[in-house]
């Protein structure tokens, strides 16, 4: 074998180089030519949020995507693995804001080469009174030239670690051809009257101004109190019974929104009461006690006040019970100014008057206080800690009022979808298959359709114009949908169709619709935004329905379910074949990380102290839906990572030292002594195992029991066989054995290795291989001598399996011998007068097979072997040694 091995062989600088080859040669291109879907893997890859910087949590997830790709590429397959931005959304525009000291106020006119008051800024701690306001368009320009510059650094940590997409085969969520693709699903969506909108209760965020979905909710332990308020019985003819029904709640400061009040209907303390009547303290508002069974007899006082709307439980009340709209709570977050009209006594609006304008937790001190003065609340309120719902981005607790949103139905209140979506679930393969009863839990509990409209500014705007009436006002029941021609479209700067511009917001024109789709709405797209569905047919029916969704298991709910919901609606399919499923990134401490807790590690330094394939070890070492603790003061992992990847460059540079006798040539040499034979077979089982595992998905079974026999080979085989390998004195035939045994040996382990460490690997390859060969695109082993990845032509494989044992024996002889020469305070170079090693007489049959290579490894001059119960080295002689 002809090699070109550098002399010092090093890590340093591998990823630039080989970073830069692969993307000359297009070594990850995906090559439609001639490629059918039974040859093609597809992936269907995150698209990670553009906004801010990645964190190790990403290192750890997509390379756990990438080995699977560089698996299925070295099995033959034709791998369509893109990559995509997620641009749009809240955390960009957040970014924005605190970047460049701005806030968008649609209102404002576009200003031309606007210049933001800084630049490179992180004013996380800054008010928003404190921002510039800026028009929409202004905002939006902001917002794109910023996420183009994120998305660089991306791509260059992406290509630092390896990752082998294919770079010709990128989006953005907000592109012109996602947004067509996006619109065009939502307009086929209301077609088929999958898409709606309504007046509703909605959880709204009051810092960010926007409506939000179910499935962006996070539930946070916040301090309350119940306040234990009279509430007082009213007889048949509405009078005063002088009798009070007293209940417990957190919200007093909602006391005007009261619209009844509800017990359980087996509660036996309160079934007299069903039916009848009681008037509201301060507001003196007549209203119903109603029979419910969610309401919990074990809480509080075990009847309640269903308000409008205090949490999600009073949406179920008001909706299944048909009950009034008592709103008081604004977009704001504050009391609205004008009282419900129910409340008409003079008492009743001078306490309403005390609250309007307030925010909710300043309106709920001042009703305290009046409860208090009116003898109303009993006792002291008594403190708590609950749950309370936030937005997952957002800082303060979620309020619930009622606006006029877009919704996609998901099955919530359509049991046959519902049932489809579950039975969708099981046609795909989970990997770890317990991660499938999130899904189906996630299925089972929803309670409303998927609101997927936003009162945002960057986002793919909803292709919709309504009517202006003879009055200016909008006809929101009868919607102007976008043609499919005309995609991508801005109804706050297009026209709508059949309309001239000068008909907006005139009386008998249109008005565009200003909301934005939520992000999800597109990124539940990401197979057609990858696969070129309604742009490119004839790549769509070659990746769909893509292979594998990889992701994060914390989205589930959100990702994964709405790409299966808008997959199902659209081509009653599965969008993909298989779902991997990562952990989470622990700290020490074993607390999740991310970026609220402060605890979040940043690559970048990683991956320069330590090198792309010591992290990508560090990462592959973990099985798909198991957390992985992560200390950067003492990354463990990824130091024996690194300590693997130079291993393989200087034990690659060591076997390449060795050649074969003169007078033998490649051909007609053969692998024929023992000790070699039992090398491959170990190795031919290693084959077996670590295919198996990476076609369950198992990539760190596959990285385990590779890495396990590397080792093996390294610290027991090459080290018996050396001498061997190296003397010129060795039978030709001996010699030529181990050599190609060695020779062979590393290129199949190289093989093995490349989907975890491909810098190393593929620098290795290319001592030995022509200029372009890349490793990552060679035939992955199938066993040493059988197959299209076999290490040998047939007729020079030899024949295995054979001496399977050997080669563990030998190892342990090797081990005893060197152990005794350490106890004899001697150097490993000291010959050997005697040795005498004892064992079972089969294993000393097995073992007298590799004793001529344990001499001469051991510099021992006379090898004894003796029965005994076990394997040992029973006796030593050093030839120095005066006895």
């Amino acid at each position: 074998m002809t090699a070109t091995v550098p002399d010092k062989p090093a890590l340093e600088g591998l990823e630039g180089k080989w970073d830069e080859l692969w993307s000359d040669r297009g070594t990850y291109r995906f090559d439609r030519a001639l490629t059918t879907r039974e040859n093609v893997y597809s992936i269907d890859t995150p698209p990670p949020t553009a906004s801010g910087s990645l964190h190790i949590g990403h290192v750890f997830s997509y390379t756990h995507t990438d080995v699977v790709a560089r698996f299925q590429r070295m099995r033959g397959k034709s791998v369509f693995y893109p990559i995509g931005w997620d641009d749009n959304g809240l955390p960009t525009e957040r970014r924005v804001q605190n970047y460049y000291g701005v806030r968008c106020d649609p209102t404002l006119p576009y200003t031309a080469d606007f210049v933001p008051p800084y630049e490179g800024g992180d004013n996380k701690s800054g008010k928003a009174a404190d921002q510039k306001p800026i028009s929409r368009r202004n905002f939006i320009e902001l917002c794109e030239r910023l996420t183009v510059e994120d998305e660089k650094q991306f791509e260059a940590l992406w290509h630092r670690l390896g990752l082998s997409v294919d770079w010709t085969q990128t989006y953005r969520t907000i592109a012109d051809s996602s947004m067509r693709a996006s619109q065009l699903a939502f307009i086929r969506n209301v077609e088929r009257g999958e898409a709606y909108q309504a007046q509703a209760p909605t959880l709204w965020d009051v810092t960010f101004r926007t409506a939000v979905a179910q499935a962006e909710l996070e539930d946070k332990d916040m301090p309350g109190a119940y306040h234990r308020i009279a509430f007082h019985a009213e007889n048949a003819d509405g009078t005063n019974s002088g009798i009070d029904i007293f209940i417990e709640t957190t919200r007093p400061e909602l006391l005007a929104a009261c619209v009844a009040l509800v017990a359980h209907p087996d509660d036996e303390r309160f079934k007299p009461l069903f039916g009848t009547t009681v008037t509201t303290p301060l507001f003196g508002v007549s209203v119903p006690i109603v029979a419910h069974h969610l309401a919990q007899p074990d809480k509080g006082a075990g009847i309640a006040m269903i308000c409008t709307f205090g949490d999600l439980t009073d949406v179920i009340w008001w909706r299944d019970l048909a009950l009034p709209n008592r709103a008081i709570i604004g977009f704001d977050g504050r009391i609205i100014s004008e009282a419900p009209d129910v409340i008409t006594s003079d008492a009743g609006r001078d306490a309403y008057a005390q609250i309007a304008g307030k925010t909710v937790f300043s309106a709920k001190q001042a009703i305290v206080d009046l409860l208090r003065a009116s003898g109303e609340l009993i006792g002291d309120p008594k403190p708590i800690v609950h749950p309370v719902k936030f937005f997952e981005k957002g800082d303060k607790p979620l309020e619930i009022v009622s606006t006029r949103q877009w919704y996609i139905r998901n099955g919530a209140r359509d049991e046959e979808l519902r049932q489809r979506l579950l039975d969708m679930g099981n046609e795909v393969q989970w990997h770890p298959s317990f991660m499938k009863v999130r899904y189906d839990n996630w299925v089972n509990g929803l309670t409303g359709d998927w609101l997927i409209s936003r009162q945002r500014f960057f986002g793919v705007p909803i292709p919709v114009w309504y009517p202006l009436d003879g009055d200016g006002n909008p006809v929101f029941d009868q919607p102007i949908v976008a043609a499919e021609a005309s995609l991508p479209v801005d109804p706050s700067t297009d026209a709508a169709p059949g309309f001239d511009e000068s008909a907006r917001n005139t009386p008998g024109g249109f008005v565009g619709e200003l909301d934005v789709m939520d992000t999800w709405a597109t990124s539940s797209l990401t197979p057609q935004l990858a696969g070129g569905w309604e742009r490119d047919p004839s790549l769509w029916e070659l990746v769909a329905p893509f292979d594998l969704r990889p992701q994060g298991q914390d989205i589930i709910r959100t990702w994964l379910f709405s790409t299966m919901l808008r997959s199902a609606l659209e081509d009653g399919r599965t969008p993909w074949r298989h779902a991997a499923l990562s952990g989470f990134i622990v700290d020490p401490d074993r607390k999740k990380m991310s970026k609220s807790k402060g605890n979040v590690v940043t690559p970048a330094d990683v991956l320069e102290t330590h090198g792309s394939d010591a992290v990508r070890y560090w990462a592959a070492s973990s099985r798909l839906g198991t957390d992985a603790a992560f200390d950067p003061q003492n990354p463990t992992q990824i130091k024996i990572g690194r300590r693997l990847a130079i291993k393989v460059l200087n034990a690659a540079k060591f076997v390449y030292g060795f050649e074969l006798p003169e007078g033998v040539d490649g051909a007609s040499a053969r692998i024929t002594h023992p000790l070699d034979l039992s090398m491959l077979t170990q190795l031919d089982e290693v084959i077996t195992t670590a295919t198996a595992a990476f076609e369950s998905y198992d990539h760190a079974r596959a990285l385990e029991v590779t890495e396990t026999f590397f080792w093996t080979f390294c610290d027991d085989y090459l080290e018996l066989v050396k001498e061997r390998a190296y003397s010129a004195s060795s039978d030709a035939r001996a010699k030529a054995s181990a050599v190609l045994a060695l020779q062979a040996a590393i290129d199949v382990l190289l093989r093995l290795l490349a989907p975890f460490i491909p810098f190393a690997t593929e620098e290795v390859w290319s001592w030995t291989h022509g200029d372009g060969d890349s490793i990552h695109r060679a035939t992955w082993p199938t066993g040493v001598t059988g197959g299209d990845g076999a290490a040998f032509a047939p007729d020079a494989a030899p024949s295995l399996p054979a001496h399977g044992t050997l080669l563990k024996l030998a190892g342990q002889a090797l081990v005893g011998i060197r152990r005794a020469k350490t106890d004899a305070k001697a150097s490993q170079k000291t010959p050997v007068a005697e040795a005498t090693i004892a064992g079972p007489p089969e294993l000393l049959a097995e073992l007298e097979l590799a004793e001529g290579d344990l001499k001469q490894v051991g510099r021992i001059e006379t090898l004894t072997l003796v029965e005994g119960p076990e394997l040992a080295v029973v006796e030593i002689v050093l030839a120095t040694d005066p006895a």
